[in-house]
């Protein structure tokens, strides 16, 4: 093994690795490659001097020795479960959610970079409705999607926006802490898994004691932690939490998941009276380069609860339910994904990677491409057609008045030919 690297060390090639290039998300170290940052979704090398230190796993094994700093729960959990979570502060410049875990015989670290800064709503550019999560007093809500999409910088929004307008306790249990909410109107006590508390079942008993008006849960990962989340939501607290889901009817499903047949018709009335919104969001490439968070919102109305309740059917689907409610502010992905496409953010392509249901995305985009189309077709007059006059008839000449006196026979006059003449030109 490699000499012990110290804490400074760490810094300094951490502190590298960031300011090497704008937009960085991740760090990753793997043994067999140089360090890598990821950028928008794409993995680089951050700089050439960098690129060319290509990593062992003693070198990593004594970077991530230097991150866990003796932690015994943190050793315990690499030893038993191959991975560890933690936090790690760089000189209160960033803090990064970091995970240690071993590959081919090996250790690995993935450093998730944290903003210093808690985000508003309005930095992340979030619609008007997600105001209308806030003011909810109980119940539960959702902030689903993949690992990498954002909840939890959504989820600190929305805590963000509570704390700048109510009087309230927050009590957070996180795996790590990765927003510090500082003490505005709201009182926050966030708590670490591993260092405040040792396992989430218990940790949220413990939170109904402790006189929360509003529970975040970083992560629902069993039936008893969903069941103790139920409870809190039906006993007047606001629970937020996150899912590994894609949309709100696979939200339902994994909830269900989680529960027995026999108790499923229960669990589905619980859930209907107490589930108040299902947040579903994507980070997806813009066109232009970077990404773009797109997003499906879901509440609760008379529809919604039924859907819940009794189950979906053909007549009965959350996905139409949702697009139907457009007017209080929901949106499904595919009304996310083509607005977005109308307005020039991404490209058809994206959309249709990004889409929950396919066939509707592209019967959809077809359509806006046709509506343009007609658009610009219409938006140009057509060229004119410029048919010449018709040339004027020549003047009748007068003829002399015919005196009644006996005339003389009066032969019939011949035809005029410049009359005749100038009745075909006018024809012609």
């Amino acid at each position: 093994m490699t000499n012990q690297i110290t804490r400074t060390e760490l810094d300094q090639l951490l502190t590298a690795m960031i300011n090497s290039a704008e937009g960085i998300s991740d760090l990753l170290f793997v043994a067999g490659k140089p360090p890598q940052v990821e950028i928008h979704g794409a993995l680089e090398s951050p700089s050439p001097e960098i690129s060319r230190s290509v990593l062992t796993g003693e070198q990593i094994e004594s970077l991530a020795l230097a991150i866990i700093n003796n932690n015994s729960k943190l050793l315990r959990d690499l030893s038993e479960h191959g991975s560890c979570d933690c936090s790690y502060a760089l000189q209160d410049r960033c803090r990064f959610r970091v995970n240690i875990y071993r590959q081919n015989g090996n250790l690995a670290m993935v450093l998730r970079r944290l903003q210093a800064e808690v985000p508003t709503l309005d930095m992340l550019n979030l619609p008007p409705a997600f105001r209308e999560i806030v003011k909810e007093k109980n119940g539960l809500v959702f902030v689903t999607g993949g690992s990498g999409n954002g909840k939890t910088t959504t989820l600190a929004a929305l805590l963000n926006e509570i704390n700048r307008t109510s009087k309230v306790h927050v009590v957070s249990l996180e795996d790590p802490i990765e927003f510090l909410h500082p003490q505005l109107k709201s009182t926050f006590s966030q708590r670490e898994l591993g260092r405040d508390f040792f396992n989430f079942p218990d940790g949220l008993r413990a939170a109904l004691r402790q006189a929360p008006k509003v529970i975040l849960v970083g992560e629902i990962r069993d039936r008893e932690t969903m069941e103790i989340a139920l409870t809190a939501g039906e006993t007047g607290h606001l629970v937020f939490s996150t899912l590994h889901t894609i949309s709100a009817d696979q939200t339902i499903h994994r909830i269900l998941g989680m529960f027995t047949k026999d108790e499923e018709q229960q669990v589905r009335e619980r859930l209907a009276g107490s589930l108040r919104y299902i947040v579903g969001q994507r980070l997806v490439p813009k066109a232009g380069g970077g990404r773009l968070l797109v997003t499906e919102l879901m509440g609760s109305n008379l529809r919604t609860r039924e859907a819940i309740g009794v189950g979906e059917n053909e007549n009965r689907r959350l996905h139409d339910i949702i697009e139907a409610s457009v007017n209080a502010g929901w949106h499904s992905f595919e009304q996310s994904l083509l607005k977005a496409v109308e307005d020039g953010l991404i490209t058809e392509e994206t959309a249709m990677l990004y889409s929950v249901n396919k066939p509707t995305m592209r019967q959809r985009l077809d359509v806006a491409r046709s509506r343009s189309h007609r658009t610009v077709t219409t938006a140009v007059p057509p060229p004119m057609m410029v048919i010449e006059a018709a040339k004027p008839l020549p003047e009748t000449p007068v003829m002399p008045p015919i005196v009644p006196a006996m005339p003389p026979p009066v032969a019939k006059p011949a035809p005029q030919t410049s009359m005749l003449k100038g009745i075909l030109n006018g024809l012609i």
